[in-house]
């Protein structure tokens, strides 16, 4: 068994380490907080990232014959949050019940 001060100092290190690598991304982006590209991206980002992954999921769709039914589930998605107060959780419940109707149903 190792001596106590040896895991004492281990156990130190360790916490020490850790507490390092989470606060390193705050002290490095703090400099970046003015910056206008990360804003730009902070606008840009949720959206692009929302493009990729509704393109993927049609595109996954129409390899599985789905296409019909993930085509009208976005369009009821983007009618709901349009129409309804822009609403995310609202719009995206209509579109996933709309989905899983039209694939199980029809």
């Amino acid at each position: 068994m190792p001596d106590t001060g040896y895991l004492v100092v281990a156990l130190l290190s360790a916490g020490l380490i850790t507490l390092a690598l989470r606060a390193l991304p705050f002290v490095a982006l703090k400099p970046l907080r003015e910056s206008q590209l990360v804003k730009n991206l902070g606008i840009w980002m949720p959206a692009g990232v929302l493009t990729i992954l509704a393109l993927a999921t049609l595109a996954s769709s129409a390899e599985g014959g789905r296409l019909v039914p993930a085509v009208v589930a976005v369009g009821v998605t983007v009618l709901v949050h349009l129409l309804f107060g822009r609403h995310s959780l609202l719009s995206i419940a209509a579109g996933t019940i709309t989905y899983v109707v039209m694939v199980n149903w029809f």
